[in-house]
C-alpha cells in the first residue's frame, strides 16, 4: 500500500475497510468505499480468507488485501454467528494489527502515512488495534438505527426480563424502544445461546463506544430519532449516510463461492407482464427456513393466483443443499411462476411490472425495496428483521405482515397478498411507499441530509 498523492502531489488520507464476511455485511461496506474512494480518498479493503471476494470485481480503484482468519470450514458454514464472529476477532486481531503497522511505516520520506480504519461494528478486536496504534477508526452499522439501539440496550434488557424472549411476554410492549414488541427483539433461543450473543453484543457496544464515530447506513427521514438517541447515548459523531446503495450506485463484488450466478433470463420474463402484476419473492443470502415453510410458501404462492418470481438459492431449506419441489405444485404455477437460483435484485425491484416484495426483512433488502417504491410483504425470520418488519408495518406503513400463530400457512400468505394487491389498505401502502420513494431520492441527491452526512464524514476523515 503505497503512500497516495491527489493530482497536485498532495498526500491523500487511505482509509482501510474491513467488512464481516457475510454477504449483506460486505455488500455496503464497499458501496461506501466506491462512496469515498468518489469523493478522494485511497481506499483498501481488508478482508478475511473466509468468502473473500473477487478482486477483479471490486469497485474501480480500491484494493483488496487479505488476512489469514484460521477459521475452520465447518465453523465458516454454520448458522453459531457469535463463535464465529469471536473466533474472527480472535484470529485476525494480530494479523490486521501487523498490516495496519506495516501501513503506517511505508513512507519513504519517514513520514507517518495517514490512515483511518472503517470496520463493520462486528470487528471490536481490529478497532482495539487500530486505536492502541493510535489511528482513528469509525465502526460501520450495517442494519439498522433502531436495532444498534436494541443493541446497546441488550444487557439491560436482559436484566429486566424482557430477554430472552419467552411464550409468556412476546406481545408485551418494549417501553424503552418503541415500537417494538418483546417478540421483535429476537427469536427464541436456549439461555447458552442467548448468554452468548449478549456476550457478543457487549463486545460489539463497548467496541463502538470507544471508537473515533459511528457510520449508519439509514437515513435521517426514517429513522431520525434513534440515530438523535444514539449520538446522545455514545457522546461520538454519528453519520446516517445511507441507504448506501443509492448513494453509491455500484454493484458490489460477489463473495467467492458464496451465491449462484444471477439468472437475467428472468428480466426478459418480466417484460412480458403487466405493470405492477408480479410478487417478487426472496429471502436474502443467509436466511433459511424449514421445508414444511417452504411447502407451506410455495402453495400460498400457487394459491394467490398471481404471476411470482421466486428466488430459491441454494441452502435456503435448512440442512438441504438443494430445493426439490413436488411436480403438482411445478404443473399449477406453469406459466405463471418463474423460479431462479439468485437475481440480480435492485434491476428486479426497478421493474415496472414488480408489484410487491415478499421478503424476510433484511435491512437492504428494506432499503431497496422503499427506494424502489416496492411495496413490501414481510415475513421476517429472526435477528434484526423482527424489528424492521415493525418498523415496516406499524411506523412507515410501506407494507404488511404474514400473520403467523404456530407455523406459516398457505393461507396466511394468500391473506396478506391479498391485503397488499386488493382493496383499500393496499391502496394507501402503494401510496406511502410511493412517498417514502421521493424521500430516499431527495436525501441522496446533492444537498440531501444523506448526501451532506456523507461530505460531513469524508470532513471528518481527512481531518483525522
Amino acid at each position: 500500500m503505497a503512500p497516495p498523492s491527489d493530482r497536485n502531489g498532495r498526500r491523500r488520507r487511505r482509509a482501510l475497510l474491513l467488512p464481516l464476511p457475510y454477504h449483506g455485511h460486505v455488500n455496503p461496506m464497499l458501496r461506501l468505499a466506491a462512496a469515498l474512494h468518489a469523493r478522494g480518498l485511497a481506499v483498501t479493503v481488508v478482508h478475511a480468507e473466509t468468502r473473500v471476494p473477487d478482486r477483479r470485481s471490486l469497485p474501480a480503484g480500491c484494493e483488496l488485501v487479505t488476512v489469514p482468519d484460521g477459521i475452520p470450514p465447518e465453523l465458516a458454514a454454520s448458522n453459531d454467528i457469535p463463535s464465529f464472529v469471536f473466533a474472527l476477532n480472535r484470529n485476525c486481531a494480530a494479523p490486521f494489527r501487523d498490516l495496519l503497522a506495516a501501513a503506517l511505516r511505508e513512507d519513504d520520506d519517514g513520514r507517518r502515512v495517514a490512515c483511518v480504519v472503517v470496520a463493520d461494528v462486528d470487528w471490536f478486536a481490529p478497532l482495539t488495534a487500530a486505536r492502541e496504534l493510535g489511528v482513528p477508526a469509525l465502526a460501520l452499522m450495517t442494519s439498522s438505527a433502531a436495532r444498534f439501539r436494541v443493541y446497546m440496550a441488550y444487557r439491560r434488557l436482559s436484566e429486566m426480563g424482557y430477554l430472552p424472549v419467552q411464550e409468556s411476554n412476546m406481545d408485551k410492549p418494549v417501553d424503552e424502544l418503541p415500537p417494538l414488541l418483546v417478540r421483535d427483539l429476537h427469536a427464541r433461543m436456549d439461555t447458552a445461546r442467548h448468554v452468548a450473543y449478549a456476550d457478543l453484543l457487549d463486545h460489539i457496544v463497548a467496541g463502538v463506544r470507544q471508537s473515533s464515530g459511528l457510520i449508519l447506513n439509514t437515513f435521517d427521514a426514517i429513522e431520525r430519532a434513534d440515530v438523535e438517541h444514539i449520538r446522545r447515548d455514545t457522546s461520538i459523531p454519528v453519520f446516517p449516510v445511507g441507504p448506501l446503495h443509492a448513494i453509491s450506485p455500484v454493484a458490489a463484488p460477489q463473495q467467492s463461492g458464496a451465491l449462484p450466478e444471477e439468472d437475467r433470463s428472468c428480466l426478459a420474463w418480466l417484460d412480458t407482464q403487466l405493470p405492477g402484476s408480479v410478487l417478487f419473492v426472496s429471502f436474502g443470502t443467509l436466511v433459511s427456513i424449514d421445508a414444511d415453510e417452504l411447502m407451506e410458501l410455495a402453495w400460498g404462492l400457487a394459491g394467490s393466483n398471481r404471476p411470482f418470481l421466486w428466488v430459491v438459492r441454494p441452502r435456503l431449506v435448512r440442512g438441504r443443499d438443494s430445493v426439490e419441489l413436488p411436480g403438482e405444485l411445478l404443473q399449477e404455477i406453469r406459466g405463471r411462476g418463474v423460479i431462479v437460483r439468485w437475481v440480480p435484485q435492485e434491476e428486479v425491484l426497478s421493474h415496472p411490472a414488480i408489484g410487491a416484495f415478499v421478503t424476510h426483512c433484511g435491512w437492504n433488502s428494506t432499503l431497496e425495496s422503499i427506494s424502489k417504491g416496492v411495496p413490501i410483504i414481510c415475513k421476517p425470520c429472526g435477528s434484526d428483521q423482527l424489528g424492521t418488519a415493525r418498523y415496516v408495518c406499524d411506523m412507515w406503513k410501506v407494507g404488511v405482515r404474514v400473520e403467523i400463530k404456530d407455523k406459516v400457512t398457505r393461507e396466511g400468505i394468500q391473506v396478506a397478498i391479498e391485503r397488499l394487491m386488493d382493496g383499500k389498505e393496499g391502496e394507501m401502502v402503494r401510496d406511502r411507499i410511493i412517498e417514502m420513494s421521493d424521500v430516499v431520492s431527495k436525501c441522496t441527491m446533492k444537498g440531501g441530509s444523506s448526501e451532506l452526512a456523507m461530505n460531513d464524514l469524508v470532513d471528518f476523515i481527512e481531518s483525522s
